[in-house]
């Protein structure tokens, strides 16, 4: 099911090309506040680079400076970095925060940053062990990347079928959480710098999928999760993986997750047959709150271009 024709999506981009400022016009004050933060720290760790030794992950010194499992994912060391993190904050938290509302958007930031941090602080340990290269210990590892493939995925979930534009793509929400995750892995064998942003991305992509997955309460019914087919693991590979891919999804699905089909019978998880038929209405309910959001944020776009348009003609004639 698509959420909006493209030929809609030309309309709003027509209006945002007359209303010329609207691209700074409509974000909320979490995405603002949020933004502010990313600017502030990073002009901090400008001027004074040492803040870099307390303020991001660097695994050797988390014990016990394990604040940086929070403040790390505030933290952009470069300008394109910190204009990216910025940019992408405002677009994706103004699509997912109508949608969601303000506390679950805090919500979501929060357990993304936090458990990507730690993911990737264990990740390094274990590496550390294995290689025994202290690189992997003492290299300060930052960034908000991780909340930004979070909120990916977030779009991904609720509109699978919107077709969005990347520069000269036009693709499909569903599919843009795996080309970032392709196009990071494929870059980082030749760009040595970009090798620590990886890991970042990576989990920051699985923990949100995670979060989102089993434990995002659905203010509508009370539940928790998302068990719809469109949003399992192995939809985010190509369908001709997909049955190698499930078997081995079930798996840790039962043992990180602890969701047994016992468990699922007595109703601690969506994935029940009983609830088939409630979990696709769900899903479509999704769907069309994500339909009528870019159809509300079009019309009041396209209102202000024809306010816009009569008050330049009113002050032609009068002039």
């Amino acid at each position: 099911m698509r959420i909006v024709a493209s030929g809609a999506f030309q309309q709003r981009q027509r209006a945002d090309l007359a209303m010329g400022g609207s691209f700074f016009r409509g974000y909320t004050k979490l995405c603002k506040g949020l933004a502010v933060i990313l600017l502030l720290v990073h002009l901090l760790v400008q001027l004074f680079p040492s803040a870099v030794n307390y303020l991001a992950l660097i695994p050797a010194r988390t014990i016990p400076f394990a604040w940086n499992l929070i403040t790390a994912g505030y933290v952009e060391q470069t300008i394109p970095g910190v204009i990216i993190s910025i940019v992408g904050l405002l677009l994706f938290g103004k699509l997912l925060e109508p949608l969601w509302g303000t506390k679950e958007l805090s919500k979501f930031v929060f357990i993304v940053n936090f458990s990507t941090s730690m993911c990737v602080f264990v990740t390094a340990i274990v590496l550390y062990y294995v290689t025994q290269q202290e690189s992997y210990l003492y290299t300060p590892l930052s960034g908000f990347y991780g909340i930004l493939s979070g909120l990916l995925v977030g779009i991904k979930q609720l509109m699978p079928d919107q077709e969005l534009n990347l520069f000269v793509l036009k693709i499909k929400g569903k599919w843009i959480p795996s080309l970032v995750a392709l196009i990071s892995v494929v870059v980082s064998f030749f760009v040595n710098d970009l090798v620590s942003y990886l890991p970042v991305i990576l989990f920051g992509i699985y923990m949100s999928w995670v979060y989102l997955r089993y434990f995002q309460k659905r203010l509508e019914t009370g539940l928790k999760g998302d068990p719809s087919e469109e949003f399992s693991f192995s939809s985010f590979f190509p369908a001709f993986l997909r049955p190698v891919l499930d078997p081995i999804a079930s798996i840790f699905h039962r043992l990180l997750c602890g969701r047994s089909d016992r468990a699922d019978s007595r109703g601690q998880t969506l994935e029940t047959s009983s609830l088939t038929g409630s979990d696709s209405t769900e899903a479509n309910r999704r769907r069309e709150r994500g339909q009528r959001a870019l159809e509300q944020r079009l019309a009041e776009k396209l209102a202000a271009v024809r306010s816009t348009e009569s008050t330049s003609h009113d002050a032609s004639e009068e002039v």
